[in-house]
């Protein structure tokens, strides 16, 4: 694997967030949450966007990225365009983070340990991927159950 498709990934799938949040019928469903459902598609969203720009943006570009985890679960009725502008920050982040890497890069430790073991950039990418995907799957079927 090398970056360019690495990015080819965390674009494709931040813009299917970005149609996923543009397919809600009414706003406020964004933020909806019902029984047996802990997290809304908004508060999953902000997740997404801290989760990247901590992994990717401040540990692998430099950004200076400071979290607020908390406040990705708790913030509210953040308005849709305002959440897509976050999805287009975040995909312009990890171009830029990710386009001056090579393939040796990769094969580097990543800076910090998430896992119980020390694992590489590579590694850690893959499972943000997966990640994204995760919760992207939570999305689409918040938005299929609540806004119907």
């Amino acid at each position: 694997m090398n970056p360019n498709e690495l990015i080819t990934f965390f674009k494709r799938d931040l813009n299917k967030l970005i149609a996923e949040l543009e397919l809600y019928n009414d706003e406020e469903h964004i933020w909806q949450v019902e029984k047996g459902i802990s997290n809304s598609a908004g508060n999953l969203a902000l997740h997404l966007i801290g989760n990247l720009h901590t992994f990717i943006g401040k540990e692998i570009g430099k950004t200076g990225y400071i979290r607020n985890r908390e406040l990705e679960f708790t913030q509210k009725d953040v308005p849709r365009g305002e959440l897509i502008v976050s999805v287009q920050g975040t995909i312009k982040m990890i171009e830029d983070s990710l386009s001056p890497l090579t393939e040796r890069d990769l094969k580097e430790e990543y800076p910090i340990m998430k896992f119980p073991n020390v694992e590489t950039i590579e590694y850690l990418l893959v499972h943000l991927l997966s990640h994204l995907n995760y919760h992207l799957g939570q999305i689409n079927y918040h938005r299929r159950l609540i806004d119907k």
